[in-house]
Formats: C-alpha cells, structure tokens, sequence
C-alpha cells in the first residue's frame, strides 16, 4: 500500500497543482468586474420619479445648484467637480430617521476621510430653520469635517426640485411651497459624471455597508 502512494506521489502532487490553477481561474473569471448602473428616470419606480421625465431613458444628470453650507460659502456643483459624491436630504430638528442618516453619514465621512476622490453633500429640506448658524451648530455636534463634507441650505424650491427632479429621492409630489415637505431616508451615489450610480436606505446598517462596496467598485471604473 505504501509503496502504491510512492510510486503516485509525483502524480498526487501534480494535481494539486493543476486543479488549485483551475480553481483560480474559474473564481477570477465569475468575479470579472461589473459597472455600477447608470440610473435613469425609467428606470426607478414612478414614486420617485417627477411626472416630466418619467420617460427619460438617458442623459440624467444632477442639476446645477448654488446653496449655502455651514461655513457661510456658495457651494456649486465646481465643488464637486470630477468628484464622487453621496447626496441625502435632512434637517437638523428631525427626531426620528435624521439622526440615524447623520450617524451613518459620519460613519461614511470616516471611511473616505483620507479619499480625494469622494465627498459627501447634506440638503437641508427646512431652510428656513436650518440657517448658516444652525447647521454650524449641528455640524460641530455632528463631528463634520467641512472639507468632506457640506450641510447646504438655501432656496426650498431649488432644493425641492434637486430632490424630485435630479436625484429621485422623494416618493410624494409637491411644490416647495411653505406646506410641501420632504422627508426621505434615501442616500444617492453620484459619480464623476453627475450621474446617479446607486441608492441606499441611510438607516440601514447593511446599505451602508454596500455602498462603501459600491464606492469602492465606482472608484474601479476611474483607474480602467
């Protein structure tokens, strides 16, 4: 018996070989790397989708914007020019999903604190409450790092219409007049291009997790 395993030692051995190189290739080939959509007004869920362009198959973009952050400063889309970036909508006297987004947000901020690629944009959706002073205020409680991230407030109908128009973040419709609300758990990916690349439930601890993954997968794209 002994001298049999001898005499197929080479052999034995041999074919190790061969099927770990074949095992490698057939992990390497069913993990070839797979874009992130290109989200288009098509193709989410009419809910979210303003009835103007519900049938848009292509060329969605955010919006250009002029808000005003926490620090007083006219932030434009030049501020996140060439950058990746996670958009949500807030405001900072939210008592229920808010303080989970910002929680999570910061979480987010930690991740890619060192990242130059990729920035974070926080829309206040009671501008009239949420002054330069009050989000400087919650920007300190919140631990917001201004080179990373923007608490912008500003016009409520320019704010709205991002919401319902640029980044379909908002299931009821409305005119961002004084008695229209927004209130979403929504977090969008938007990439270099200004396109949206993904949607998240910015409560949820997993979806967090996925779009750091899908962050890091955009990220992919820019290096090809």
């Amino acid at each position: 018996m002994l001298s049999f395993f001898k005499d197929y030692k080479g052999f034995a051995i041999v074919f190790v070989i061969i099927s770990i190189v074949i095992v490698s290739i057939i992990y390497n080939t069913l993990n070839v790397y797979q874009p992130l959509p290109v989200y288009q007004p098509t193709m989410v869920s009419t809910e979210l989708v303003d009835s103007t362009i519900q049938y848009k198959k292509k060329y969605h973009k955010i919006a250009d914007f002029s808000l005003t952050n926490q620090n007083g400063k006219t932030v434009t889309q030049n501020d996140y020019k060439n950058k990746i970036y996670v958009a949500d909508f807030f405001f900072t006297t939210c008592q229920t999903i808010c303080p989970i987004m910002t929680d999570h947000m910061a979480q987010i901020q930690q991740k890619i604190i060192n990242d130059n690629d990729v920035m974070l944009l926080s829309h206040s959706v009671t501008p009239e409450i949420d002054t330069v002073a009050q989000l400087k205020r919650y920007a300190k409680k919140k631990g917001v790092n201004d080179s990373k991230w923007n608490l912008v407030t500003g016009d409520k109908k320019q704010i709205y219409q991002l919401a319902r128009k640029s980044y379909l973040a908002v299931k009821d419709h409305g005119d961002g007049g004084p008695f229209d609300m927004v209130h979403t758990e929504n977090f969008m990916l938007i990439d270099k291009k200004r396109q949206i690349r993904g949607f998240y439930d910015g409560t949820n601890k997993e979806d967090i997790d996925r779009l750091l993954d899908d962050i890091k997968i955009l990220k992919e794209e820019y290096q090809k």
